[in-house]
């Protein structure tokens, strides 16, 4: 035997076959244990899942029973929180640039702190009426990591100077800080726990609230490493000299490694040097190879175990050169019709998914104990027609 897939004790055959593909399978086993690995490494802080890595009601309800708050950054996002019944004292409201509509329902939902991300919106958070707010601080920190996900450099869109940060100290709870995502090492946040240490000790701050935001990475494909949760945590807080109720939003290190993506094999052919192997889904569901330049690993799900017999470069659908999913694979000779799974997709896929080509969107199921269940129904072309005015 060559060996079937199994996520979260069902089939992965099983799984394509009552729900189609491409399809999102989360395991549910996995999402519980990270959450609880945030809650044992930091027993007293506010830990808040950062939505936008999936936003999803049946998750996001998931991470409220493990103990776990929300971060939102949107209107859609605060309403995808509240359906999932999260606390509104578990509930942080960022926003680089958040409409007097989103500060209006920020106070609504009572929740626990709105980021402020620029001086002048102090005042319009005022006007709406909200009173426990963080500033967001931009500490000059290049992390190492995509350019277009590091957020706490000079320059960045995101959040206030320093000089900025110490002039609204008397009228804000607490400061938030986050240099980027997907890190794969702890220098980053020991530099900017380093940083904040001086930044507090200089100005004579003593800030109620410590947010440290999240970006603790996954691996995506094979020989790549990441700190475990413990770890990441205990470099955060083992060195923070703060004395401040301390909030951590981690969002890709809590679903990231839970969700594996099935598509179903198409075309395979041979193209100079290199062998195609097109699947029925690509950049309209998982951009990040494009965006970010991902790297991803697959196995074929009928035959696991069994021995490659090449490299192969997987492609997507869509009419981009680019929509490549995967540069290169080793794998037992794929077929049209064999399923093949993309591991460690849990996060920022479908959450930035796109109707790219007149693409439906996938859907996405939990597992839990060898038992499926729709958490995000599929599109279909007639949703995106509905849509349409003529």
């Amino acid at each position: 035997m060559d060996g079937e897939l199994t996520i979260g004790g069902a089939d992965a055959t099983a799984l394509a076959n009552e729900f189609g593909t491409p399809l999102v399978v989360y395991c549910e086993q996995t999402i519980r244990e990270r959450a609880r690995a945030y809650r044992a490494a930091a027993p007293d802080a506010l830990v808040v899942y950062g939505t936008k890595a999936f936003p999803n009601v049946a998750i996001m309800r998931l991470l409220s029973d493990e103990g776990l708050g929300a971060d939102v950054s949107t209107l859609g996002e605060l309403r995808f929180a509240q359906h999932a019944g999260v606390p509104a004292e578990r509930l942080v409201v960022h926003g680089n640039n958040k409409s007097d509509e989103e500060l209006a329902a920020a106070v609504d939902a009572q929740a626990a702190y709105v980021v402020l991300d620029s001086v002048e919106e102090l005042e319009r958070a005022q006007a709406a009426g909200i009173e426990r707010m963080l500033v967001r601080i931009t500490p000059g920190i290049e992390a190492d990591t995509h350019e277009s996900i590091r957020t706490g450099q000079v320059g960045s869109k995101f959040g206030v100077s320093p000089d900025e940060a110490a002039s609204l100290a008397s009228q804000v709870d607490g400061l938030h800080v986050h240099v980027g995502s997907q890190l794969l090492a702890l220098k980053a946040a020991s530099e900017t726990v380093a940083w904040l240490n001086r930044f507090v000790a200089q100005t004579g701050w003593e800030p109620r609230v410590v947010d440290l935001g999240g970006g603790l990475g996954v691996p995506t494909q094979p020989g790549e490493t990441a700190p475990s949760i413990s770890e990441f945590v205990k470099t955060l807080l083992g060195t923070l000299e703060v004395p401040a109720h301390v909030i951590l939003e981690p969002g890709r290190s809590l679903v990231g490694q839970a969700g594996v993506t099935l598509y179903r094999i198409g075309a395979v052919k041979r193209s100079g040097d290199v062998t195609w192997v097109a699947v029925d889904g690509g950049v309209s569901d998982n951009p990040r190879p494009q965006l970010y330049g991902a790297r991803y690993t697959a196995v074929v799900a009928t035959r696991v175990e069994a021995a490659p017999t090449a490299a192969y470069s997987i492609a997507g659908k869509h009419c981009e050169s680019g929509d490549v999913l995967i540069d290169r694979v080793e794998l037992p000779a794929p077929a049209r019709g064999d399923l093949l799974a993309v591991p460690a997709t849990g996060a920022y896929t479908l959450a930035m998914a796109s109707n790219y080509n007149g693409v439906p969107r996938p859907a996405a199921v939990l597992v839990a104990d060898g038992h499926a269940r729709l958490i995000r129904g599929r599109e279909t072309v007639d949703d995106l027609l509905r849509a349409e005015h003529r």
